[in-house]
């Protein structure tokens, strides 16, 4: 726990990373830095490339947004090299630079790590800022790496009661068994096990097409899951750390229909075609709603997450509810249901975005 915080912290927000969800960090960071308040927070907008190069950028939103289809990137050219050492009597971001060589900023109190995907929501990321002694937004390393790989995911939600469809993981060289096969039934849904934003999924119905959905999804990840579809709409819901050690708190329910000829909520369909549906809060039956919030704080609960994440389920026309997948950093773009659902709930981006970092602040480093 952090002894105090300071008055006007000084806020790193780090975005882009090594991850196949590069451009959409960006674009979710484009917004957290519009909603930092100057006069609360100090901000230290920082960029990392697609190699994995730190530079510190100027931050400015405008040119962290999807324009004509295209999706914004870190570059050697957006600012100048820095590196965060992990050294925790340091605490601070050092500026390598041809001319001046390396000299320090001054020290950051608080990380954003406005990171999807590998590198950023896996734990990799959270390791580092820990051995640096850096208070951070979001879950710790154990939390980030366990909703990030869905079969683990789905292992402790089943340990907790927690009810999710069949499925099925692949290892390398693996496939689905006639037995499997039968089991799941068609359609199916293959997915790499550790990436997000609907990245590198496909919906298999023909066996004949499984082998490349499989080898598809293998592009991103050597581990596969391929999961039988659940018939029934898609839910959501924000989770929050409790604060000052309260309880975690759920948002209302969103929901997302897709349109425009999208057999699911893939990529295109959630950030170049703005083709989806979204009703938040959802019309769902009040119990079912409550059903689905109760179950959102104890996957929260389940995996030992901190800060927040958004949790979503699919809803039967029986009224059942199975999870499908947490994510402990969720996007912060303009089309985001986690911001759009506590703005429902009563809690606008800009007092989110703070809550979020002077939440990161009071629990600072080490065991929670």
């Amino acid at each position: 726990m952090a002894d105090s915080v300071p008055a006007k912290p000084r806020v790193a927000v780090v975005f882009g990373g090594r991850s196949t969800e590069h451009g959409i960090s960006c674009v979710s960071a484009g917004n957290v830095l519009a909603a930092l308040d100057p006069d609360e927070f100090d901000v230290v907008p920082i960029g990392i490339t697609r190699d994995g190069g730190w530079v510190l950028t100027t931050g400015d939103s405008g040119d962290l947004r999807i324009q004509d289809r295209r999706l914004p990137a870190v570059t050697e050219e957006s600012g100048s090299a820095v590196v965060l050492s992990p050294d925790p009597t340091l605490g601070a971001v050092e500026i390598v630079d041809a001319r001046d060589g390396v000299r320090a900023l001054s020290g950051v109190d608080v990380v954003f790590p406005m990171l999807h995907g590998a590198y950023g929501e896996d734990g990799t990321i959270q390791g580092l800022l820990e051995m640096a002694g850096l208070p951070y937004v979001g879950a710790g390393v154990f939390a980030s790496a366990a909703a990030m790989d869905k079969e683990f995911t789905k292992k402790l939600a089943v340990a907790e009661g927690i009810p999710v469809g069949p499925y099925v993981v692949l290892r390398a060289g693996q496939s689905l068994s006639p037995a499997e096969r039968d089991r799941l039934g068609l359609p199916v849904f293959v997915k790499p096990s550790r990436a997000g934003s609907s990245i590198g999924i496909t919906r298999v119905t023909d066996w004949a097409d499984l082998d490349a959905a499989i080898g598809a999804a293998r592009t991103i990840d050597p581990k596969v899951l391929v999961e039988a579809a659940v018939v029934g709409r898609e839910i959501e819901c924000g989770v929050l750390e409790g604060e000052h050690g309260g309880l975690p708190e759920a948002s209302v329910c969103g929901e997302i229909r897709v349109t425009g000829g999208h057999d699911f909520y893939d990529f295109e369909a959630k950030y170049l075609d703005d083709v989806a549906e979204i009703s938040v809060p959802a019309d769902l039956p009040v119990a079912v709603s409550e059903r689905v919030r109760e179950l959102a704080v104890r996957t929260f609960v389940a995996l030992d997450c901190a800060g927040l994440a958004r949790v979503d389920f699919f809803v039967t026309p029986g009224n059942e509810v199975y999870l499908n997948e947490i994510n402990t950093m969720p996007g912060f773009t303009p089309i985001s249901l986690f911001p759009r659902m506590w703005g429902a709930s009563g809690l606008d981006y800009q007092k989110l975005i703070s809550r979020l970092v002077r939440t990161a602040l009071r629990r600072g480093t080490g065991l929670r």
